[in-house]
């Protein structure tokens, strides 16, 4: 398998009709694409339900931010050929059909097919500000796992290229992730006052 992980954004449709939107990581392996999400995970259900999904090419960062801090209402149309939805603001969309669905405990492996892509904006390029803001919407992902000194260490990093090339669209981006490590930080804090008060003699 192509170990290249391509970040991409995935829209598919629970069977009562509800869309859902998330940012994945994709491989591409010739005309298919792989996708390994999770267990338990909205978009894995979607997909064993209905055999169908969107990919999604997007350089508006505000998408992944989002789906991290709780904002995943974002404006979508039908798909072409696949009952699904697509992005607005998808630069290029491809539909897929499940073509092999290979169970695993932790992260099934789904080889979806292609049934129909379109190109609906030019791509000029992502800037750096944009890369940052996905970095940091993967570390805002793991702040249950990851240590407050290395989050702290990494955001500090990007914020030079959120400082040096950001727009408008990566600032409200990466003011809604430094709300979410502030936030997460808050919740954190009376459980670390209890115990070090549990640890006074």
């Amino acid at each position: 398998m192509n170990d290249v992980i391509y970040e991409t954004v995935v829209s598919t449709v629970a069977p009562d009709g509800t869309p859902h939107v998330a940012p994945m990581g994709v491989r591409y392996r010739g005309a298919e694409v792989i996708l390994m999400p999770f267990k338990p995970s909205t978009t894995l259900a979607n997909i064993a339900a209905s055999g169908h999904a969107v990919l999604n090419i997007v350089i508006d960062t505000r998408v992944f931010a989002g789906s991290v801090t709780g904002r995943r209402s974002w404006p979508l149309q039908p798909a072409e050929r696949i009952a699904g939805v697509r992005l607005n603001c998808a630069l290029n969309h491809v539909e897929l059909k499940l073509a092999e669905l290979q169970d695993d405990p932790q992260r099934p492996v789904l080889r979806m097919a292609r049934v129909f892509e379109a190109s609906h904006a030019p791509y000029i390029g992502f800037n750096r500000a944009q890369a940052a803001v996905i970095e940091a919407a993967v570390l805002v992902s793991r702040l249950h796992m990851l240590p407050a000194a290395k989050v702290d260490a990494e955001m500090n990093y990007l914020q030079i290229a959120i400082d040096k090339t950001a727009g408008p669209e990566e600032r409200e981006a990466w003011s809604w992730l430094t709300e979410a490590v502030a936030r997460h930080r808050a919740a954190a804090q009376p459980s670390t006052q209890e115990s070090a008060q549990e640890q006074r003699p």
